[in-house]
C-alpha cells in the first residue's frame, strides 16, 4: 500500500491509541501528535479511508479502526514488532506509552519470518509465573477484540487499566484467571480484549 509518511504515522498513532487506551484518537489528537492542522488530518484520514486501510462509523466519536486484514507497515518486517507499552501481570497498572520496538531479528539472531498485526508488550509482575511468563518476558500479542474462553488476553478493564489473564466468559461477568495463587481472579461485567498472546520471548 502505498502511504505518505503522514499517513503511515496516523495509522501508527490509531494503531497505539487503540491498543494503549481502547479507542481511537480524536482528528484534534492526531493533528496535536504530528504537528498538522486538524483540516489536514481530515485529508489524510480520507485518503487512508479511500485507500482501504481505515474505517470510520458514521456520526460516532473516536470510531477511526485499521480496517480488517491491514497490516501496519511496521507490523510487517521481518521479526520486528512494535513495542507499545508494558502490560501487568499482577494487579493492573496503566500502561507506559513508550514508543519503541522489538527486534526478534536482533534479539534471537534470526533474519526470518513474518507476522503481520502483531505487537510486543514487556511483562511486570507474576501473577502469571504459573504459565511460564515472567516478569521481564516480552509478550507477543495477535491484534484482535475477541477471545474464546482459555485465551491468554490483554484485555482493557472499565477503570482504563491493563492487565493480562487468562479470559473467562462465564454466566453474568468475565473472569480475568492469573496463574499464580497468589493473586485473585479479577470478575468484571465487562472488558475489552486488546489481543490475544501468541508467544513469549525470554532473553537470558
Amino acid at each position: 500500500m502505498n502511504l505518505t509518511p503522514k499517513q503511515l504515522k496516523i495509522l501508527q498513532l490509531i494503531r497505539d491509541w487503540r491498543v494503549r487506551r481502547g479507542y481511537s484518537p480524536t482528528m484534534q489528537e492526531l493533528a496535536d501528535e504530528i504537528g498538522v492542522s486538524k483540516v489536514t488530518v481530515f485529508e489524510h484520514v480520507e485518503a487512508l479511508i479511500k485507500k482501504g486501510a481505515l474505517v470510520r462509523e458514521p456520526n460516532k466519536a473516536r470510531s477511526l479502526s485499521i480496517a480488517d486484514g491491514i497490516a501496519v507497515p511496521d507490523e510487517s518486517r521481518p521479526m520486528r514488532f512494535p513495542l507499545v507499552g508494558k502490560i501487568a501481570a499482577g494487579y493492573p497498572i496503566e500502561k507506559v506509552a513508550d514508543q519503541d520496538e522489538i527486534d526478534l531479528g536482533e534479539l534471537l539472531g534470526a533474519r526470518t519470518g513474518r507476522q503481520d498485526s502483531t505487537f510486543a508488550l514487556r511483562v511486570e509482575g507474576e501473577s502469571m509465573r504459573d504459565e511460564g511468563i515472567l516478569p521481564g518476558d516480552y509478550v507477543l500479542v495477535e491484534r484482535t477484540e475477541t477471545a474464546r474462553n482459555g485465551d491468554r488476553v490483554v484485555a482493557l478493564l472499565p477503570d482504563g487499566q491493563t492487565t493480562l489473564k487468562t479470559f473467562f466468559k462465564e454466566d453474568d461477568h468475565i473472569r480475568l484467571q492469573p496463574a499464580n495463587p497468589s493473586f485473585e481472579p479479577i470478575k468484571v461485567k465487562f472488558c475489552q480484549v486488546q489481543g490475544i498472546v501468541k508467544g513469549v520471548v525470554r532473553k537470558y
